[in-house]
């Protein structure tokens, strides 16, 4: 009896070795083809600077849609198609805001109206500045004092948290609820320090929302450098502040997210590996979320190059949308409800193009386990963190429906100092960062197909 157990261990261990190695040849496959022969550093050149950035609703969005269907079609999809998405419409327009200082001189301030918001009808509104550091110092505030009055949330990007996302989440509450705030106790207007970790004058744009009920007055960012000049004057001065926008919402249009895919040989349950196709109006959309966008496409190109024979459908998924209104993710999620679709996994790709670090796993703990078990196929590869517990933005409706969803997890520490700005260009990227990132992508989506 002992003897025939100890002759099942053995079997078992050279079947489990066996299938170890098989999985780190392939994964040496899929590295050494994408680092050579890998598409992606060129497609987001091409995206970035024949396109450039693709604010929703634009014209640039809906030419990266023709795009995308086309970049499917080449990396061997077998089926391409559109899906058709309700997205809102928002504009920038021309904007400027200035300061009046003790002598009487205005002096123009590097800015960007903040993503959503409404302007001033090109007409200027002028008040004085009152400067808050905190959410608490606000609240603190008789609605008397902020009457007419300009209010100025100078709160900076923490630069404790080593997790720059966490720095970043601390901070993003200002942005998105700076106006309503300042609206509620009769304030013209809102400015807040950008959500940035660069030590510079990059102003940084980004979603902002509206409460019900609440007047709609504009919000916009400034940079860091411009904020602590401000901050400054301050201190020793009552300063104006004067602003002229023409952003504001514009309704909303019939667009759509990209999608392709590779039947499953075995069944039709889905896996999906996505980024959103969408960015904010300023800079190329490079990293946010470009990277995203090739890398996911990568995936595909790279199990149809190899010949590697899927047991389930895989699909890529470029999300209208995710910016402004996250429309396209969640209409991704009612198609996919409404037809009864078996989706096994979710991966998405929206933190940067930079290094790979990990993969941020949003699943019960037995999948989590599974997954944290290949760990050590991972780490030739640079990728080593599999503790996050969150993924993206688009793949939600499909976590919130059961399904288990994932994000790639780059070096997060450069991803702040562009994010949502004029520096977020093709430029930034360095091509094998942005393909290793594709290379752990096709990876844990190659393990999710064969062992799910």
């Amino acid at each position: 009896m002992k003897k025939l157990l100890g002759i099942s261990l053995l079997l078992l261990s050279l079947t489990v070795f066996g299938q170890v190695k098989e999985d780190s040849i392939q994964f040496s496959k899929i590295s050494t083809e994408i680092l050579n022969n890998g598409k992606g550093y060129t497609e987001l050149k091409d995206l970035t600077k024949n396109i450039g950035h693709r604010l929703s609703g634009s014209e640039a969005y809906e030419k990266s849609v023709k795009w995308a269907e086309q970049k499917l079609k080449d990396a061997g999809a077998d089926k391409v198609w559109l899906q058709e998405v309700m997205i809102p419409v928002w504009e920038r327009g021309k904007e400027s805001l200035q300061i009046k200082t003790s002598n009487g001189t205005w002096k123009g301030l590097k800015m960007l109206s903040l993503g959503n918001s409404e302007g001033t009808g090109g007409k200027d509104i002028s008040g004085e500045i009152i400067m808050v550091k905190s959410m608490e110092e606000y609240e603190k505030l008789p609605a008397e004092k902020v009457k007419d009055k300009i209010i100025f949330f100078n709160y900076p990007f923490s630069q404790s948290f080593v997790e720059t996302f966490i720095g970043y989440g601390d901070a993003a509450k200002y942005r998105t609820t700076a106006a309503s705030l300042t609206a509620k106790k009769g304030g013209k207007f809102a400015i807040i320090r950008s959500l940035s970790s660069a030590f510079d004058d990059v102003p940084h744009t980004g979603a902002m929302r509206y409460e019900d009920k609440v007047n709609k007055i504009p919000a916009v960012a400034i940079g860091n450098t411009t904020a602590d000049e401000l901050e400054n004057l301050l201190k020793s001065q009552k300063i104006t502040a004067k602003l002229n926008s023409n952003c504001g919402m514009k309704g909303e249009k019939l667009s759509h997210s990209v999608i392709g895919e590779i039947t499953g040989k075995k069944d039709k349950s889905v896996i999906v590996v996505g980024g959103h196709l969408d960015s904010w109006d300023v800079g190329e959309g490079a990293h946010d979320d470009g990277a995203g966008i090739v890398q996911s496409i990568e995936v595909l190109r790279t199990f149809k190059k190899l010949g590697i024979q899927n047991n389930h459908t895989i699909r890529v998924v470029c999300f209208a949308n995710e910016e402004n209104g996250v429309k396209g993710g969640i209409q991704y999620g009612k198609t996919a409800k409404d037809n009864n679709e078996k989706h096994l996994f979710a991966l998405e790709s929206d933190a940067g193009g930079f290094t790979p670090r990990g993969i941020a796993l949003e699943m019960d703990d037995a999948k989590r386990n599974q997954i944290k078990g290949w760990s050590a196929l991972f780490f030739p590869y640079g990728v080593y963190n599999f503790e996050g517990k969150y993924s993206g933005t688009d793949i939600y409706p499909l976590h919130d429906m059961g399904v288990p969803t994932a994000e790639l997890v780059p070096d997060s520490q450069r991803y702040f100092d562009i994010h949502h700005t004029e520096e977020d260009t093709f430029e930034k990227v360095n091509r094998r960062e942005l393909l290793l990132g594709a290379v752990a992508m096709t990876q844990i989506i190659y393990m999710i197909d064969k062992n799910w």
